[in-house]
């Protein structure tokens, strides 16, 4: 009985996030699906994912979803925009910087104030309202708010804002709440100011005070989370001391608009952008707000932004002004004033340009002439620009508005090359890296963080042995990686999902580790991992952190690609990743001389082995487990192997590389079949062999393994087990490969093998 928005076959969907996606007819579970019941953001309509979107029972079957949402044909443009663009990070910032370009590029012939029409600038009064609400602002730290504005507004109706409105912002991306909101949402979209509403009848003694508060004062956020505040934080308070709101960063709870506000203190302020930062880093708090202060906001738009917020509750919420407009400014908010030289303009850009192009490109991004010599000039920056303070950043915006394709080139490039000795480290990863290239390997680079879901979830690890981070732009990437593993599996699935199911894959990267040593280790063994306070909260007594560099192996798939001389599509296993681990060790030289254990009872490997020297762990390697596949999604079995990189690089330095010149003498092949209990390793085989005949041995080589209770034994296994003999000052004669025979199978026998032949 419910209405829905459907996408049928044909039909080309924008989501809010990702690329456009066209419907076909497909099968879902066996079943023909002809189109999509869609959610808001699978239409471009919001954020949510929460489910379909049911619609009004009156809604019209079969009318157009955009008839229906009252959406109209618009464009949508985006922006590579530069950290560094404060002044753009608005559509009237965009719009002055390409006014400024048409003026300075002599695109159009017009002044840079006919080009733009904005109504952003309004004026307040009193009239006809005869409420008056008494506000009093008292800013207490005039460093980290340099400049704080206000008003309060009375006969208020908070509704749904105008259907004009809810479509501008949800054009990019923002979802409507209500009208109140809307609006400063809008103005800062519209000019790049923040500001936030606050319910005046929550004020406190009708006083609003800038200030920071002790460390661990507590405060209810809007999204109902109590957070402990640090000393650095700065807040507004209310009369009674009380916060209100994380400056700049997000409000409170308990003094936000909601449905029966019917007065308001409308706040537009500057704050410092370090002070900012700061405390959305601490509180994990990500805001367009925060983002906005954190790259430096215009403190002369502060009272254009307030004013046009204000005129627009009036005009859509009923609202009427009752209070004077409040403004503290703390310090000179003034324009810089920088010199540019000519010749260090003409220096830098290879070019020499006219003075008066330079003045009118300055006269364009509204940076007016204050003193003129032939040699120099003095201008006057504005407050929106915080990012020129120098002459070089002068430099770059004449040279960004002259435009780089203007330059001319005199076809004469000059270069100073240096060279600097490369360490170990890197020469034996060029080695190792052109060696697997060779053998089919492709090297992926995995980000250094990683999602701490992954070690609760599908590899449990303790939280003690993690460093975390408060990262503010991907919350889902919260943690330094403590194993390669997730690199290899996400480059696995991204692949396994783009019909690419046989890999071959190296990565060189670095792991990260941490371990606490204030609390008893049982302690930490029972804290789960997801009740860790992000951000340092907990302030451990030691903490050691360590990197180290790894080399990880990732195969899956078939062996080699199906063609019409191999149609056995045989898959990779063990023994592949085995030998490939093996020509790497034997490659750097360092195979010879190491133990080998078998891996048992291990999180990461189902089955596997561990090649060290002592404790000195050189690599593990085996099949992961199959849960941990089916956890990432992976339809296949995965081998996986990580080296101890810094081990390998010191067992480098110590073997020593020697020249052996060609044998004169021919070698001698001999065949042993022996039959051993299963749980004697070939390793144990080998090294006996090579003890004894280790002067003329020159390879042993396991080529039959068979079992058969009936012929060999129960618990048995028979080895066929070849051996090359050499001399290198004679040849080997009957007697000589009959005697060393008998030591080998003498000590063989010592170890719990039968020799079945000679």
């Amino acid at each position: 009985g419910q209405k829905l928005a459907v996408a049928t076959i044909g039909t080309t969907i924008y989501p809010t996030t990702g690329d456009p996606l066209t419907m076909k007819k497909s099968k879902i579970r066996g079943v023909e699906s002809y189109g999509m019941i869609c959610a808001e953001d699978e239409l471009g309509l919001g954020n949510s994912h929460d489910g379909i979107m049911v619609l009004d029972p009156n809604a019209p079957i079969g009318q157009e979803a955009a008839t229906y949402f009252q959406l109209h044909n618009d464009y949508q443009i985006e922006i590579g925009l530069t950290p560094n663009r404060a002044d753009a990070q608005s559509h009237l910032g965009v719009a002055e910087d390409l006014a400024a370009a048409f003026v300075a590029r002599r695109i159009s012939t017009k002044k840079i104030d006919d080009l733009l029409s904005y109504p952003t600038k309004s004026t307040l009064s009193r009239n006809n309202n005869p409420e008056k609400l008494p506000i009093t602002v008292e800013v207490l730290n005039k460093t980290a708010c340099p400049r704080y504005a206000g008003i309060a507004l009375s006969g208020i109706t908070v509704a749904d804002s105008p259907a004009w409105l809810r479509e501008r912002l949800l054009s990019i991306g923002v979802r409507p709440i209500n009208n109140i909101v809307d609006i400063t949402n809008f103005v800062l979209h519209e000019i790049g100011q923040p500001l936030h509403a606050f319910d005046y009848d929550t004020i406190e003694k009708s006083t609003v005070l800038v200030q920071n508060l002790p460390t661990n004062t507590p405060f209810t956020s809007l999204d109902d989370q109590e957070r402990s505040l640090h000393d650095t934080d700065l807040m507004i308070c209310d009369g009674n001391q009380q916060p209100m709101c994380l400056a700049g960063v997000f409000g409170g709870a308990k003094t936000g608009v909601t449905t029966t506000t019917t007065r308001l203190f409308l706040e537009a302020a500057y704050f410092e952008p370090k002070g900012i930062r700061q405390t959305a880093t601490k509180h994990n708090l990500r805001t367009d707000a925060s983002r906005a202060f954190e790259k430096g906001v215009d403190p002369n738009a502060v009272l254009t932004a307030l004013t046009r917020a204000a005129s627009l509750i009036v005009e859509i919420a009923g609202g009427r002004i009752a209070s004077d407009l409040i403004d503290i400014s703390a310090k000179n908010l003034e324009n810089k004033a920088i010199n540019l030289r000519y010749s260090r303009l003409n220096a830098v850009i290879g070019n020499t340009l006219p003075p008066e192009t330079v003045k009118n490109i300055l006269a364009a991004l509204r940076m007016p002439l204050l003193h003129e010599t032939t040699e120099s000039l003095t201008v006057s920056v504005p407050t929106n620009k915080p990012d020129v303070t120098r002459e070089i950043d002068l430099i770059e915006e004449v040279l960004r508005m002259y435009g780089l394709n203007n330059l001319q080139l005199d076809g004469i490039v000059k270069s100073t090359l240096t060279t600097a000795d490369r360490t170990e480290s890197y020469r034996l990863r060029n080695i190792i890296a052109d060696s697997l290239a060779a053998q089919g390997f492709n090297e992926i680079m995995g980000l250094s963080l990683t999602q701490s879901r992954y070690f609760e979830e599908i590899l449990p690890m303790p939280f003690q042995f993690m460093v975390f981070i408060n990262n503010t732009t991907n919350k889902g990437l919260d943690v330094m990686r403590p194993t390669l593993i997730f690199s290899s599996l996400e480059a696995v699935l991204r692949n396994q999902n783009r019909q690419n199911a046989d890999l071959k894959l190296f990565e060189f990267g670095k792991i990260y580790t941490a371990q606490t040593a204030s609390l008893e280790s049982s302690q930490l063994e029972k804290t789960p991992l997801n009740s860790m306070p992000m951000g340092g909260a907990i302030n451990f007594a030691t903490k050691k952190y360590s990197e180290r560099m790894m080399l990880s192996l990732t195969m899956t798939g078939q062996k080699e690609a199906e063609n019409w001389q191999n149609h056995t599509n045989l898959p990779q296993t063990y023994y592949t990743l085995k030998a490939q681990v093996e020509n790497l060790l034997q490659r750097l030289g360092i195979l010879i001389g190491n133990q080998y254990t078998p891996i048992h009872g291990d999180t990461r490997f189902a089955y596997g082995m561990k090649i060290h020297k002592g404790q000195q762990i050189i690599a593990q390697f085996g099949l992961l487990q199959p849960k941990i596949a089916k956890k990432m999604e992976l339809k296949q079995a995965v081998f996986y192997a990580e080296f101890e990189w810094e081990n390998i690089v010191k067992a480098v330095k110590k073997t020593k590389t020697t020249f052996t010149e060609l044998p004169k003498f021919p070698s001698v092949r001999r065949d042993l079949a022996l039959i051993i209990d299963k749980g004697i390793s070939y390793q144990l085989i080998e090294q006996t062999i090579q003890k004894e005949a280790k002067k003329f041995l020159k390879s042993v080589n396991l080529f039959d393994v068979y079992e058969n209770e009936t012929q060999v034994g129960i618990d048995k296994k028979s080895y066929s087990v070849s051996m090359i003999f050499q001399d290198t000052e004679k040849t080997l004669v009957d007697k000589d490969i009959e005697t060393l025979l008998e030591r080998i199978t003498a000590n063989l026998e010592k170890v719990g093998a039968t020799i079945k032949t000679k």
